[in-house]
């Protein structure tokens, strides 16, 4: 038995750069453990896994060590292999997840995501987390998945350093740390810490945007941005806040296709 593999780079338009993800289309579900012996053995920051059904697709998310309610990059990963593989008709793919009906819409070469809004509420910094990260904050806040922490300026972003084993410690899902963006092409920049997701540092975070949606939305009067993930690898991200939605644009590049050479009782 064989199974349709790929690997994707996500809110990129070049290769190597953006988030890779691994996205897998099965012909029905397997079990959980094997879903993520795969996604370890993958080793990225997302496994997507998906299943058609009559009129939309069911979608999964994991990290190499866990399961995950929400994921933009991997999402937008899944979409463009749907339309590129012939999978996908019309110009709307539905996907039914964790988080609800999820929707990705084609725009010539651009995807965008239709998410859930994640807005944070203030917060009280928990013991050892800006001295984890290595900086002072200028605000912290706190949503359903993650802290947020805003800092003076886009330099003193980029140079973070955390420790990561003591960010482990942490009982979220991952930190996004953001400011004001230097470049006058982006509103604003963010990077993202998860490692005790079994991600130190996610390359660009798709969900993430939809608590910085809402968080830039209230302080810079306005519902369209153009953000950067200043991650090593980097990704733009396109966001628009309409209600309690977020909409998250960008596009993906096809890196690898392949087939999960497996049995059917083990991986």
């Amino acid at each position: 038995m064989t199974i349709p593999l790929f690997h994707v780079d996500a809110f990129t338009d070049r290769p190597f750069a953006g988030n890779p993800a691994a996205v897998c289309l099965l012909p029905e579900w397997k079990d959980n453990g094997w879903l993520q012996a795969v996604a370890r053995d993958m080793n990225l920051s997302e496994t997507a896994y998906l299943v058609k059904q009559p009129d939309h697709f069911d979608l999964r998310w994991f990290t190499p060590s866990v399961e995950v309610d929400l994921c933009g990059h991997a999402t937008l990963a899944s979409a463009h292999i749907l339309w590129q593989q012939g999978q996908a008709a019309g110009e709307e793919i539905r996907f039914a997840t964790k988080s609800g009906i999820l929707k990705a819409t084609r725009h010539g070469d651009d995807i965008e995501l239709d998410f859930p809004l994640k807005p944070e509420e203030p917060a009280q910094a928990p013991p050892g987390l800006l001295e984890a990260l290595g900086a002072s904050a200028k605000y912290v806040g706190k949503n359903q998945f993650d802290y947020l922490v805003e800092v003076e300026s886009e330099a003193q972003l980029r140079q973070l350093a955390p420790d990561f084993k003591r960010l482990t410690m942490l009982s979220v899902r991952g930190i996004i740390v953001t400011s004001r963006s230097a470049d006058p092409r982006f509103d604003f920049v963010s990077r993202f810490f998860a490692p005790g997701s079994g991600i130190d540092e996610d390359p660009v975070t798709g969900s993430a945007h939809c608590c910085l949606g809402d968080f830039w939305r209230k302080r810079l009067n306005r519902s369209e941005f153009t953000a950067f993930q200043a991650s090593p690898r980097g990704g733009v991200v396109k966001v628009r806040v309409v209600k309690d939605r977020a909409f998250l644009g960008g596009k993906a590049v096809t890196m690898a296709k392949g087939e999960l050479l497996v049995g059917e009782d083990k991986p």
